[in-house]
């Protein structure tokens, strides 16, 4: 049975990674400051990742998948580590400055991103901390990520809307384009990588194919069995007042990632999974005051 630890492990990327590993028949390690419920079938390491003495030394993992945020994350753990075969890091795609030629390839310069600011710096430290340490692991730079467990409301709003039968005041004509990975076929990929061991060890993942923020919506509604009807927003308004994206388009190059796997969720069913999840755990999104923003300054 192969040995896995998942940083983390109770929240959205996580977590989802850890359970997917269960269900794969992994003996799946979480570590975390048990602070919130754990999943089940997983063994909980507990502490802080920050000061985590000796309590990993005992362990030969045959992989950490790690989802941290700075270098210091990385370094310490890597210090606190035993015996371990691979490593993992999810990072972002918010590495790539947004004026740098789209779309963006991982040999793109890295750099600040005026909307990902020091959280897309501080990805940019952790993958550089890692690599210099160990030259053989492997970095794995996601889009929007989507589906079951996802706490952050994008998906979740929209259901919402959709569920109270509201309009949906769209930015401009809705033409912006965003870009999706589901949260199951990062899960896919990391085993490719597991198997394959490409000799390459940076790579953009997501879907091919980007979606309008209109088309988006859509699927939305269409998978909770309502229709939408739009009001259009032209005035000059912070977009993330009422929206759940950044004014912010961008595309991902995937296509070595295809090589490897060709074939991604379609977005409309990864919505549908993640429709249904969200019926039963309304209480496990961070919810923002859209609709009070909405209701006050939107005709």
């Amino acid at each position: 049975m192969k040995k896995v630890l998942v940083t983390g492990g109770t929240v959205f990327v996580s977590r989802y990674i850890a359970e997917y590993y269960v269900a794969q028949n992994y003996d799946v390690y979480v570590l975390n400051r048990n602070s919130r419920e754990q999943s089940k079938g997983v063994t909980l390491i507990q502490a802080d990742r920050h000061n985590l003495g000796e309590i990993l030394k005992e362990f030969d993992f045959d992989v950490v998948i790690d989802t941290a945020y700075n270098s210091d994350d990385v370094e310490l753990l890597l210090n606190a580590l035993g015996s371990y075969k691979n490593y993992i890091l999810i990072s972002s795609s918010a590495v790539y400055p947004e004026y740098a030629p789209q779309p963006f390839e991982e040999n793109e310069t890295l750099g600040i991103n005026k909307y990902w600011g020091k959280y897309g710096t501080d990805k940019i430290e952790a993958e550089n901390t890692l690599l210099k340490r160990n030259p053989n692991a492997y970095v794995l730079r996601p889009p929007y990520l989507y589906g079951q467990m996802n706490n952050v409301y994008r998906e979740a709003f929209v259901f919402d809307c959709a569920l109270a039968s509201r309009k949906f005041y769209l930015p401009k004509n809705g033409d912006m384009k965003l870009q999706f990975f589901h949260i199951n076929d990062l899960c896919r990929f990391i085993d490719v990588i597991l198997d394959k061991k490409p000799s390459q060890h940076i790579f953009n993942v997501g879907n091919e194919i980007a979606i309008s923020v209109r088309e988006w919506v859509e699927f939305c509604y269409e998978v909770t069995g309502n229709e939408v009807s739009f009001v259009n927003v032209y005035d000059d308004i912070e977009q993330r007042n009422y929206f759940s994206f950044y004014n912010y388009e961008y595309y991902l190059d995937v296509s070595k990632q295809e090589e490897l796997m060709p074939e991604t969720k379609p977005l409309y069913e990864g919505l549908k999974e993640a429709f249904e999840w969200y019926k039963d755990n309304t209480d496990k999104v961070n919810k923002k005051p859209f609709f009070d923003y909405i209701d006050k300054n939107l005709p």
